[in-house]
């Protein structure tokens, strides 16, 4: 059950947080680490080493699983235990819950998702995390050992602005309460969409209470966002508000939205949480690590801090936040990793927490998929022009004419460019070899590297470029221009034989050095979907796969 700021519940006969207190200051949630969090940005102490069997080392890149219990408390205590959680993991990942007993409530949290709905797979499922299919099977995987799990989100669903950004708003949302999550919050992009939309997606409709929540960001009307919730599960109470910082809400310009400096609001929504006697707060921080620590110490009342700031992967461990009965708990980017907190009315160790990587050990779930599916069934209904997209002039100009316009003159590199992967790119996307039942060709943020004539990371084509499979067939693939640019003036000046001084100045162009060619290749094969591509070495090995 969830109730808005507007439902008052009477006082809890048990208050948890008095365990929770009396716990702390025997020991401090055994296992976080105690340095002080003055500089919340300070990096992270290295995690003590786990109870991880020797059989099972930790999968290379990933840390050793975050057992937050004393080595006292976990001594003869194994994965085994037949209260401990055993998701599906082979000998090459970190066990989950190691020495886990049964909590008595489970917060499942996550954030920062920033438009990745699922892993693009371009470089292979299995070797990429995140994606609601498989956040869906990690959370489900918990309530089916009997675990009761609440789900806390801290916003940041979409990373641009436009229609397609709504649509994948609006997916997403549907996801999150399908996975019913119990507070969401808003990132500074959740914001910068349509008013109208997000008041349609957000909003309570009378027959359900919304799960978005913010204490210093309204919709329209203050009345149709809550600023706090308080959430019944296992007996207890947990009260959650969210905020955006400082710089998150200088982000924001929209007229519809109405802002309120995040310590402002919590001034103001405290006192109205403080009144439900709840047995746990949490507080949903979309705003830097050091503005959420400062956050947590002016107002430190609040036993879980879950925060957006911090780059790349969470830490290993929750951290104390000085002045404060507090942790501090970190979401990554990309929504890559889950942090699963279990509590226990166990006063030597009332909490314990691990990150919890999305890779392929959780199968996909086949509600996720359907809402994946129905989200590329939505851009294909509104095409490119629905979704606001429209081919703009290329910087020089020139246009596209396809691979085919180089054979001529180019047989034995085109014969070379047929044998490689980047002549089916394409192909990959209308049979895409893992999760095959949902064609991608229709996606923008999918097409922009598969396709010649896009501008590969803002995802919108020049004049002359792809514009459709059956439209533009010249354009199918990753062909000669995706490297050497557009190729009208270069096969135009040759086949009319222009004076030597213009073929050279062309042919001069049309040449891409290497040190160039690996910046170029960085632009599609960047991070997000090619990670092996950046590794030492790995662009020599990539080139002699399609050395021309």
């Amino acid at each position: 059950m969830i109730h808005s700021h507007r439902t008052r519940l009477p006082y809890s006969s048990w208050t948890w947080a008095s365990v929770w207190l009396s716990a702390l200051s025997v020991a401090w949630l055994a296992g976080c680490s105690d340095r002080p969090l003055a500089d919340a940005t300070a990096p992270v102490a290295a995690p003590r080493p786990s109870a991880t069997p020797a059989s099972a080392p930790p999968h290379s890149g990933d840390p050793a699983p975050v057992d937050t219990a004393t080595p006292a408390a976990t001594a003869g205590t194994t994965a085994a235990s037949p209260s401990a959680v055993e998701p599906a993991q082979d000998s090459q990942r970190e066990p989950l819950y190691v020495g886990w007993p049964q909590p008595v409530l489970t917060l499942f949290i996550t954030g920062q998702q920033h438009g990745y709905i699922e892993p693009c797979g371009c470089s292979g499922l299995t070797n990429q995390k995140g994606g609601l299919v498989r956040r869906y099977a990690c959370k489900r995987q918990l309530e089916q050992q009997g675990w009761e799990v609440v789900a806390l989100d801290v916003g940041s669903q979409v990373r641009r602005f436009g229609r397609q950004a709504e649509i994948k708003f609006q997916m997403t949302a549907e996801g999150l309460k399908k996975m019913k999550y119990r507070a969401i919050g808003f990132g500074p992009d959740d914001l910068r969409l349509s008013a109208g939309e997000l008041v349609a997606i957000t909003a309570e409709d009378g027959t359900a209470s919304s799960p978005f929540v913010c204490a210093n960001a309204a919709i329209i009307d203050r009345e149709l966002t809550p600023r706090h919730h308080v959430i019944e599960a296992a007996g207890k109470k947990i009260g959650v508000t969210a905020v955006l910082g400082t710089e998150e809400l200088a982000q924001i310009t929209s007229d519809e939205i109405i802002k309120q400096p995040p310590a402002d609001a919590l001034r103001e929504v405290w006192p109205e949480l403080e009144k439900q006697a709840c047995d746990l707060y949490v507080l949903l921080a979309h705003a830097s690590l050091g503005e959420s620590a400062e956050l947590a110490q002016k107002f430190p009342h609040f036993h879980v801090v879950v925060t957006a700031g911090g780059a790349g992967e969470p830490t290993y461990e929750a951290e104390k936040i000085a002045g404060t009965r507090g942790v501090l708990v970190q979401v990554g980017t990309k929504g890559m990793y889950a942090g699963v907190i279990g509590l226990f009315d166990d006063p030597a160790q009332p909490l314990r927490y691990q990150r919890v990587p999305l890779d392929d050990r959780f199968p996909d779930s086949p509600e996720m998929l359907q809402l994946l599916a129905s989200y590329q069934d939505q851009l294909k209904a509104a095409g490119l022009e629905g979704l606001g997209i429209k081919p703009i002039p290329h910087p020089t100009e020139r246009k596209f004419v396809g691979s085919e316009a180089c054979l001529d003159c180019h047989e034995a590199e085109y014969k070379i460019w047929e044998k490689t992967t980047h002549a089916h790119a394409l192909e990959t996307l209308i049979h895409p070899g893992e999760r095959s039942e949902i064609p991608r060709h229709f996606d923008p943020e999918c097409i922009s590297c598969h396709v010649i004539g896009w501008n590969p990371q803002k995802y919108f084509p020049y004049v002359s470029g792809y514009l459709g499979v059956d439209q533009t067939p010249l354009m199918h693939h990753v062909g000669c221009e995706n490297c050497h640019g557009p190729g009208s003036a270069h096969v135009e000046a040759e086949n009319a034989g222009a004076p030597a001084e213009t073929l050279n100045q062309l042919r001069e162009e049309a040449q891409l050095p290497l040190p160039e060619a690996e910046k170029k290749c960085m632009e599609c094969h960047d991070l997000d979907n090619s990670p092996e591509f950046h590794e030492p070495g790995a662009f020599d090995r990539y080139w002699k796969k399609i050395d021309h």
